[in-house]
Order: structure tokens, then C-alpha cells, then sequence
């Protein structure tokens, strides 16, 4: 049976069943979100009757940008073509990397389809926001995210006469992001600067153990469980401070942001009183 066939089936079965009434003949319309990128921003801009699903990423706390507590409170979906027909949602959101079969296949059956890429910059993130919100129909909410953020964002700000503090983010599989990543404007608005762009490292590089012993920051802030970044010989290493980051907050904008920037704010407290190294 080819895939076409089979969602002429689906579409049949779905067909015997009354439709649902649902706040889409309201005006509202029913969104199902197969990223998890997508779930933490739906779920802070449309009402929970919108929300038909998230994806079942956000359950998994090694994966989810969102409290999974949270999301376990709405539908999960794997994100077939099938599981999200048979949920008659209006509007399907995901990641510009959904397969292009599943988005042939959903809006060859009527339902709309969004995507969205990664959000780069706080900037990229607000706009994402602004477009999510407008189309759950609830712009009002997503500048009341947006607000939020902004203050977290000033609340954790660098003090004009407080010198920076060299770190570097240990990522999971050993890598530091680039200069180009959302997190690393994160950590600049947050008062520390790259260092490892200061020893010439750039996205996705792999940061050897070796190399932080060799030449060690100021803060390491682990956010994997390699062997490395676990390692006793970092202990040995008493004019570096280190601190845990949980890899949920790396990737994502929106409401992750006012998360990592709460983080941000925790760790260089936890420094405050130390003499920092010169500004860079």
C-alpha cells in the first residue's frame, strides 16, 4: 500500500466520526506543535484548548525546552501524518526541518502548515513569538512573553562598571557553541565573555579535556556528561570556578530565555566577591 492510500484510509476512518466542536468555529484555531522549540512558546500564547499536541519531546526532560511536568498536562504526538490527522487540528507548527514528506502529506489533506528555524538571536526569538502568537490569535500574549523577557534579559545585564568574565560552555558531545549562536549572545548579555572564541575555537568544535587544563577559564559552565567534562583533574584547576547548565536551556528562544538568563545571573553570583580576571 503506497502513503497515499494509506492517508486515503485515515481520511475515511476520520470521516465516519461526528466532527468535534472545537475553538476553531469560534475564531481560535486547534494547533498541534511537533518541536519542542515551537511546544515552550505555544504553550505560553494559546489557551490549553488550543493546544492539541505537543511533541513528545518535551515529555523527556533530556530533551524538552519546556518543564516536562508542564507538558504532560496537553496531548503528545510522535508527529506522523496519521497521529495528526486523526487529532483534526487546524494548524500543524514545527521545525524548517520537518520532513518534506510529512508536510506534503498534511497539507495535501487541508491542514496548514508553519515552520520555523532557529532562532539565532533574542531577536529572531521575538519575531518568532510575534508570528507564533498571531497565529494561535493572540498577539497580546506574545508581547506580554516578549516583555517577560526583556526584563529577564535587563535583570541579569552586566553592571556598566563590572568587567566581563572569560568562560566557556561546555556542550554536550564535548562541543562550545559558536559566536553566532543564541546562547552565546546570552552569555555576553549576561557578562561573560568567549573563551574559547579567545583561543580560536568556533562552532561545534570539540573542546578537549587537555585543552581546558592547558589553558583554563575563568567559570566552565558544563552543560553534557562526557567522561571529560566529569573528570577528577578538574578539580585540580582552583582558580576556575565551574557550574552545571542544563542542556534544555541551549537551543530554544522564547520562554527558555528568561530560564538561562535566571541560570546566567545564579552562576556569576556565585563569583561575585572573587577577584575577575582584566576585562576582555
Amino acid at each position: 500500500m503506497t502513503i497515499r492510500h494509506a492517508l486515503a484510509v485515515v481520511v475515511l476512518l476520520a470521516g465516519c466520526s461526528p466532527p468535534a466542536a472545537t475553538p476553531a468555529k469560534m475564531g481560535a484555531p486547534t494547533i498541534v506543535s511537533l518541536n519542542p522549540c515551537t511546544d515552550a512558546i505555544l504553550s505560553e500564547v494559546a489557551g490549553p484548548e488550543q493546544v492539541l499536541a505537543l511533541s513528545h519531546y518535551s515529555r523527556d526532560p533530556a530533551s524538552s525546552s519546556m518543564d516536562p511536568a508542564r507538558a504532560r498536562q496537553y496531548g503528545v504526538t510522535g508527529g506522523t501524518v496519521e497521529e495528526v490527522l486523526a487529532l483534526k487540528p487546524d494548524m500543524v507548527i514545527a521545525s524548517a526541518y520537518m520532513p518534506p514528506a510529512t508536510r506534503a502529506g498534511l497539507e495535501d489533506l487541508g491542514i496548514r502548515v508553519e515552520t520555523f528555524g532557529i532562532a539565532d538571536t533574542v531577536k529572531a526569538s521575538d519575531a518568532q513569538i510575534r508570528q507564533i502568537s498571531a497565529l494561535a490569535g493572540n498577539p497580546a500574549g506574545g508581547e506580554m512573553l516578549i516583555g517577560k523577557i526583556a526584563a529577564a534579559l535587563s535583570d541579569a545585564a552586566l553592571p556598566e562598571s563590572a568587567a566581563t568574565v572569560p568562560a566557556v560552555l561546555w556542550q554536550p558531545s564535548g562541543i562550545v557553541p559558536g559566536e553566532g549562536a543564541l546562547v552565546s549572545e546570552l552569555l555576553r548579555r549576561a557578562g561573560f565573555s568567549s573563551h574559547s572564541a579567545a583561543i580560536g575555537m568556533g562552532q561545534a568544535d570539540y573542546l578537549s579535556l587537555e585543552q581546558v587544563i592547558a589553558n583554563p577559564p575563568r567559570v566552565l559552565l558544563v552543560a553534557g556528561q562526557e567522561r571529560s567534562q566529569l573528570h577528577p583533574a578538574l578539580d585540580a584547576l582552583p582558580a576556575m570556578q565551574r557550574a552545571t547548565y542544563d542542556p534544555g536551556l541551549l537551543y530554544c528562544g522564547g520562554p527558555t530565555i528568561i530560564k538561562a538568563m535566571e541560570r546566567l545571573k545564579e552562576v556569576r553570583a556565585g563569583i561575585a566577591g572573587k577577584s575577575p580576571e582584566p576585562r576582555t
